[in-house]
């Protein structure tokens, strides 16, 4: 599985024959918002040329779930699978045409083309925020969206994650630093990839002290291991 950083929180993720975007955050309608938080990366025009199998969305915040961003990807003419929780999903339908939405709160499991995604619990201000794996062959990818650290989160995670992929910015309701580090210590992952920063601020990803981190370089592809 090809992993690529689209900053933030959104991930590209590519087979053989699946494109699968997870809160793929391509504006800059935070900054529209609050203008401390313009973005500061530009955004490559290819990347408006992906077609998406699937898109998955975690949570209803503009930086996840982007109405400016979703257009992009989704209108009357696509028949893209839609998979998200229901803070979103009763959002995100009014996009209608062909497309699949999915209502995927914790607990819910989707298969498609071979590739199992299933949401797991998350600790944020959205109530129904979600994390999801993504199992392919035998490895399995844990995006946890944003989320603070929280027990209830544990007891949804199988203990064999080859790669997590997590905030450590500690603002918004999401984990910092020394917190994301006992969170890879706790659910012990190959790989521990830290996101969610850098897209509006400078803060420096070398400074997460988890052993095992891969740190992510802005629309490049993650080399897992």
């Amino acid at each position: 599985m090809k992993i690529t950083w689209l900053g933030q929180a959104g991930m590209l993720l590519e087979n053989e024959n699946t494109v699968i975007m997870v809160d793929p955050y391509l504006s800059d309608s935070v900054g529209k918002s609050n203008p401390q938080k313009h973005r500061r990366k530009t955004v490559p025009d290819y990347l408006f040329d992906i077609r998406p199998d699937i898109m998955i969305f975690t949570h209803n915040h503009l930086d996840h779930y982007d109405p400016e961003t979703v257009e992009r990807f989704i209108g009357a003419d696509t028949s893209v699978t839609v998979v998200s929780p229901y803070s979103v999903w009763k959002d995100v339908r009014s996009f209608g045409g062909k497309n699949n939405f999915v209502l995927f709160n914790r607990g819910t499991t989707w298969t498609q083309n071979g590739i199992k995604f299933t949401a797991v619990a998350a600790e944020h201000s959205d109530e129904y925020a979600i994390g999801v794996i993504v199992t392919y062959g035998d490895k399995k990818y844990y995006f946890t969206g944003d989320t603070l650290y929280n027990e209830r989160v544990f007891k949804d995670i199988p203990d064999d994650i080859h790669a997590v992929f997590l905030p450590i910015n500690g603002v918004g309701n999401n984990m910092n630093m020394a917190d994301a580090k006992v969170f890879c210590e706790r659910i012990n992952p190959a790989i521990a990839v830290p996101v969610h920063c850098g897209l509006f601020d400078d803060m420096d990803m070398n400074k997460f002290e988890y052993e095992k981190k891969i740190i992510p370089e802005i629309y490049k592809e993650i080399e897992l291991r």
